[in-house]
């Protein structure tokens, strides 16, 4: 069972003070709480990509590649890459650099985001959404995959018999799916033999649990051992003291957060009702004290079967010395009651 962290490097305006930080030095603080991370044994850290001021993350093997010297055994990995705006091979030469660079460390989960910033950027037409997506993805394999490829496609220059360098330390470098539930990606993971990621940000997490025969059963017809392949499940939330500290610290810019993208999106207000019925045990936020939040991690693992767990953290600008005592408090007190619950749940399986 792992457990880690991801995070989009948010730059958004302080609740209580109306500043913004600058992009510089909350980069300079995810490398920080990238560091602390592996000192506390978190297993994971991911961050995201973006491409608007409201987030600093759209170099990501950059911010990862600039922590791990500093770490020592935290996998690195992106959270997500949107594969469908990027250019396969040089995105494979950014992580492969950054597998060196963490001697074998680094991981890419591959999505098409939520956020579609990326597709006027670098000039691509959102009528090609999936058609890009399926063809980068592709592409993307085959040069982890094998040394030299040859490859032609509808939407980048052909190429002969290339070799693409450096080469990753891991002989075959992780690369994970992420969805939001679109049972098409799903499939498409399980078809592929590829680990999922599913990102769980809101309603009841349980209405995720079809999704997972349905990626295993998708595996088996294709030729794939379901057993061998991993589902890991993204969600916010928080690690405070008590839950009540949780929640008085983590609402404030959550709600900013989500009225901010409700604006565009032509969503209702956000409240603290559906802020608390995100914290309940049925939500999908994971925010509390270290008990309350191992305890929902491992009522949820019974029914999603997940081998790893990403806590999103922060949702929108908060003091950064939280962000680290929350971190601190996953690893020390979460991680460990969470190992120790799925050991002895093995251990009892095994036996019978």
């Amino acid at each position: 069972m792992e457990i880690g962290i991801d995070s989009f490097v948010e730059t958004m305006p302080d609740v209580e003070t109306g500043e913004t930080i600058s992009h510089a030095e909350r980069l300079r603080q995810v490398v920080e709480e990238i560091v602390l991370a592996d000192k506390v044994g978190l297993d994971i850290f991911g961050v995201g990509e973006h491409h608007r001021k409201e987030f600093g993350d759209s170099a990501t093997a950059v911010i990862l590649a600039a922590a791990a010297p500093m770490t020592k055994k935290i996998r690195l990995t992106s959270s997500v890459t949107v594969l469908s705006a990027a250019d396969p091979v040089r995105l494979f030469q950014q992580f492969a650099t950054l597998d060196g660079i963490s001697n074998g460390r680094a991981e890419i989960i591959a999505g098409r985001g939520s956020m579609v910033d990326a597709f006027p950027l670098f000039g691509y037409d959102l009528k090609d959404y999936d058609e890009l997506y399926e063809e980068k993805l592709e592409l993307l394999l085959k040069l982890r995959d094998s040394e030299k490829v040859t490859w032609r496609g509808g939407h980048r220059p052909a190429f002969t018999n290339l070799g693409v360098y450096p080469r990753p330390v891991q002989n075959r470098m992780p690369i994970w799916l992420g969805s939001g539930g679109n049972t098409g990606s799903v499939i498409r993971a399980g078809e592929l033999g590829l680990p999922l990621v599913l990102a769980i940000i809101g309603g009841n997490p349980l209405q995720f649990a079809p999704l997972i025969p349905l990626y295993k059963s998708a595996a088996a017809r294709a030729g794939h051992d379901p057993s061998k392949l991993q589902v890991a499940v993204h969600s916010l939330g928080f690690v405070g003291e008590t839950n009540s500290i949780a929640a008085e610290k983590y609402f404030p810019p959550t709600q900013a957060s989500f009225n901010l993208f409700a604006k565009e999106r032509g969503w209702g207000h956000y409240s603290r009702a559906a802020f608390d019925a995100a914290c309940s045990p049925e939500g999908a936020f994971y925010v509390g004290d270290p008990e309350t939040v191992a305890n929902k991690i491992l009522y949820m693992r019974q029914y999603l079967g997940f081998s790893r767990f990403f806590l999103h953290l922060p949702t929108g600008t908060m003091r950064h010395e939280d962000v680290m005592k929350s971190i601190e408090l996953l690893g020390t007190e979460v991680a460990p009651r969470v190992r120790e619950e799925v050991a002895k749940s093995e251990a009892k399986e095994r036996v019978f």
